[in-house]
C-alpha cells in the first residue's frame, strides 16, 4: 500500500485537514412542516386557524434563516 497519494501529474495530494461543517440538530424543519400543514388544514377548517398557521410559519423561517446565518457568519474565511 502506498503511504500518500499522488495526483496523475506526479505531486502529492494535500494532507486531509479540513474538517466537514454540519450544523447542529435543530427542530425548526419539523415545526415548519406542522406550521404549513395547520395553515393549508385551516384553508379547509377555519381562517383563524390558516392565519394561525401562517404566523408561526413565519416566526419558525425568520429563527430559522437567523440560525443559519449566524451558523455561516462563524465557519472560516479563508475559503
Amino acid at each position: 500500500m502506498a503511504d500518500e497519494v499522488v495526483h496523475p501529474d506526479g505531486e502529492p495530494a494535500p494532507p486531509p485537514g479540513e474538517s466537514v461543517h454540519l450544523p447542529g440538530p435543530s427542530y425548526l424543519p419539523v415545526l415548519t412542516a406542522f406550521a404549513l400543514t395547520l395553515a393549508l388544514t385551516g384553508i379547509i377548517i377555519a381562517w383563524v386557524v390558516t392565519a394561525l398557521g401562517v404566523v408561526l410559519l413565519l416566526v419558525v423561517l425568520w429563527r430559522w434563516i437567523g440560525d443559519t446565518r449566524r451558523d455561516i457568519s462563524e465557519l472560516p474565511l479563508d475559503h
